[in-house]
């Protein structure tokens, strides 16, 4: 479990194709500090297993092994050498609840329709999967690339969310562009409340 904010920004250092997925290496300094193999780190929003890992004096390259289906779900298949992604490490009992509640399960992945400076703060206008809407209400929360953000808009088939210049100085959102993928998590109460007033309710 997690709470969508986030400790740092790593870099890939190299994503390599397995015979059983993917494999993917990730430089971190702040999260790889006591991070042990077994251990599960939020990278872009998506909850991994760290592998192995290898120390030097400054940072930690933590290796992940990806399935397939995680690679085909998320926005890490686009992926590569120097690109930086976003982490976090997994709650602990004594740990802030500063943003909401995320599981690191990815629902799917958003287009980027707007990214841009507004005043002093920057706009994001967000394309969800069909499947998402549903779970779009304003004032409420989503956590995209592992972000947790506040929806201010929701029209027919685009969400609005307002980033502060922190958030931007903090995480990969400086390198993202229009037409880029983010990989988006619904509100985990949101999805009990559609699932039981929803078609599958029994």
């Amino acid at each position: 479990m997690f709470t969508g904010i986030v400790e740092e920004t790593g870099v890939v250092k190299s994503v390599l194709e397995t015979a059983g997925g993917i494999r993917l290496a990730v430089a971190a300094r702040v999260c790889g500090k006591g991070l042990k193999v077994g251990d599960s780190l939020a990278v872009n929003g998506c909850c991994l297993t760290a592998t192995a890992i290898r120390r030097t004096t400054r940072q930690a390259v933590v290796q992940f092994d990806l399935l397939r289906e995680t690679w085909q779900r998320t926005n890490l298949q686009f992926a590569s050498q120097g690109s930086f992604v976003n982490l976090e490490r997994a709650l602990t009992p004594a740990s802030r609840l500063g943003g909401h509640f995320v599981t690191g399960h990815i629902d799917g992945m958003g287009k980027i329709r707007r990214w841009e400076k507004s005043g002093a703060d920057y706009v994001l206008d967000i394309e969800p999967p069909k499947e998402l809407v549903p779970l779009l209400v304003p004032k409420g929360a989503i956590a995209a690339d592992g972000i947790s953000l506040t929806i201010a808009e929701v029209r027919k088939s685009w969400f609005r969310i307002w980033i502060i210049p922190h958030t931007l100085a903090v995480t990969n959102l400086k390198q993202r562009r229009n037409g880029d993928r983010v990989n988006l998590e619904g509100d985990l109460i949101g999805k009990y409340v559609a699932r039981m007033v929803g078609p599958y309710r029994r």
